[in-house]
């Protein structure tokens, strides 16, 4: 009996771990997405004149920063 609840237990460990490297990856895609949704409205307000270079560039080394750390998948999604 405590053999089948240690491999059930296992099993559940290995689940909540899956579970948790799936929302963490699906945040990053999320925080992603955002930032370069950011970035595209820096660079329309820029073209548009009521946004600055500064800006544009401080939400595209944000986002470099976000690929650098979680990878550019988010761009393929």
């Amino acid at each position: 009996m405590a053999g089948f609840l240690d491999r059930a237990k296992e099993q559940a460990q290995r689940g909540l771990t899956q579970g948790k490297q799936k929302l963490d990856e699906v945040q990053a895609q999320r925080a992603g997405a955002d930032l370069l949704k950011r970035l595209g409205a820096a660079y329309y307000a820029e073209r548009r004149g009521s946004g600055s270079p500064d800006a544009t560039q401080q939400a595209l080394q944000a986002l470099e920063s976000h690929i650098a750390e979680h990878g550019d998948g988010f761009l393929r999604a």
